[in-house]
């Protein structure tokens, strides 16, 4: 463990335990298994303050999977009136049905009193945004076919989604951005924010002035488990939704996952995590940089994958420089200890193995042949190249979302994207000379399966 020295002024950290890992000797299944355990949504990282709120409202030491079937099982039942309860309890904040949703005056006064300096940064990452966003965009598509056979297949907008915005340690304008931006270049006409009441929540000037700013009216205090609940279920005020995206801690994730088959959800999100593969052209300092940013999350997972023994010590080393120096030091030394790696492979192969096993939410590929590297690897939620495109760029200014798959789940999921926001459905129309020309095929296939009434339907059109 790391020894602490803490004064007012300064914090000195003079020993960073993190988990070294050397493939030539060390079970390397094992301790990722370990990593993903902690790290998924089936885990339990939960803070003490957390462990203790769970005991003072509900009278004993819930699993989180416990409180959040009750909180959700509460609000469908209840709606309004248990929402209002559990933003009490866990939340602190006594609301009424009148001042849940942050008034229109509200939303329009923090844009009006926001720095100029802040909206012009908002409306350049909204236009990266949007730009690529629309790019990728899905469109409809028609195929025909002699004798008079039209098929087509069309996306057309969700109507209303909900957005989880986070508000507990810190303020995320940038959620705002990377999450109903894109909704908006699909077409959705209602977007509902849900925010923690709390200073970095719904009652943050610059989130609501972000909200004004992509054109977010719909903004209400609440978070939590229960503010998915509401967004599934409706309550008095909240109309349901059809989808819930955004990221939140792990009850706002097993509540995403509680309620799906309801709504739809963009995933089932866990802590923050990055893997760098390094060698050595690799700057260590950026490199050390780049894991303390996923790590002060807090939780959030840092793993640097190199065959340079002599860059992994001076990883090392600058991690020791630069953690000293942040705001968030000892939480994120916490994150480092507790879900960070320092894996020393036998060389670029292995490491690109071993990191589509990981399957990471972000992967950074500092090496001089980043591209080749890249080629060979397939699961990752988000991927940077070379030494001058830190995570922080897909975080805040580049224009794909910066909501990823996370605890493995790039293996077979990918990040939110405005497709996400299109149902897609297809249409097909048939003449009369057409469905006779296949019209054996389907009677055929129908006493094959025993279905009279599916030849029947043909049968009746051709006599």
């Amino acid at each position: 463990m790391s020894s602490f020295q803490t004064s007012t002024r300064k914090k000195s950290i003079s020993d960073l335990s993190i988990t070294r890992i050397d493939t030539r000797r060390d079970d390397l299944g094992g301790a990722l298994a370990a990593l993903r355990s902690k790290l998924s949504p089936r885990g339990d990282v939960v803070s003490q303050r957390g462990r203790q709120l769970t005991i003072d409202v509900f009278g004993e030491a819930l699993a989180p999977q416990q409180v959040v079937t009750r909180i959700c099982a509460d609000v469908e039942r209840e709606g309004l009136p248990a929402l209002l309860h559990y933003t009490s309890k866990l939340d602190g904040a006594e609301l009424s049905s009148a001042s849940l949703r942050v008034s229109a005056e509200e939303i329009a006064d923090a844009h009006a009193a926001a720095d100029p300096e802040f909206l012009a940064t908002v409306r350049r990452i909204r236009d990266n945004i949007l730009e690529f966003q629309t790019a990728i965009l899905h469109r409809d598509r028609e195929l025909t076919r002699p004798a008079g056979v039209t098929l087509n297949h069309r996306y057309v907008p969700l109507r209303r989604v909900g957005v989880c915005v986070p508000g507990g340690a810190a303020a995320y304008p940038s959620t705002v951005l990377m999450t109903a931006v894109p909704a908006r270049a699909a077409g959705v006409s209602e977007i509902a924010v849900v925010a923690p009441p709390t200073a970095f929540g719904a009652n943050n000037a610059d989130v609501l002035a972000t909200c004004h700013e992509v054109g977010v009216d719909e903004v209400y205090r609440v978070g939590g488990a229960q503010a998915i609940a509401s967004l599934a279920y409706g309550v008095e005020g909240i109309p349901a939704v059809d989808k819930i995206v955004g990221p939140g801690n792990l009850f706002v994730a097993l509540a995403k996952k509680h309620v799906y088959g309801d709504v739809d959800i963009d995933s089932i999100a866990g802590p923050s995590e990055v893997v760098v593969i390094a060698d050595a052209t690799t700057r260590p300092d950026f490199t050390a940089a780049d894991l303390l940013a996923q790590a002060e999350h807090a939780p959030g997972a840092s793993i640097l994958v190199t065959w340079s023994p002599e860059v992994l010590e001076a990883t090392l080393a600058e991690l020791q420089k630069q953690v000293a120096t942040l705001a968030r030091s000892e939480l994120t030394v916490q994150s480092l200890q507790n879900f960070g790696a320092l894996i020393l492979v036998r060389d670029a192969e292995e490491a690109c193995r071993i990191t589509d096993l990981i399957a990471p939410e972000h992967l950074h590929i500092a090496t001089a042949d980043a591209r080749q590297l890249l080629a060979k690897i397939h699961n990752a939620g988000a991927t940077f190249l070379g030494n001058h495109s830190p995570v922080a760029l897909g975080d805040y200014v580049a224009g794909p979302s910066h909501v990823l798959p996370t605890g493995g789940t790039a293996r077979w999921a990918a990040g939110l994207t405005a497709n996400d926001f299109l149902r897609s459905g297809s249409v097909i129309e048939y003449s009369p000379e057409a469905l006779r020309e296949v019209a054996a095929d389907v009677q055929r296939m129908a006493d094959k399966e025993g279905l009279t009434a599916h030849r029947g339907s043909v049968d009746i059109r051709l006599d």
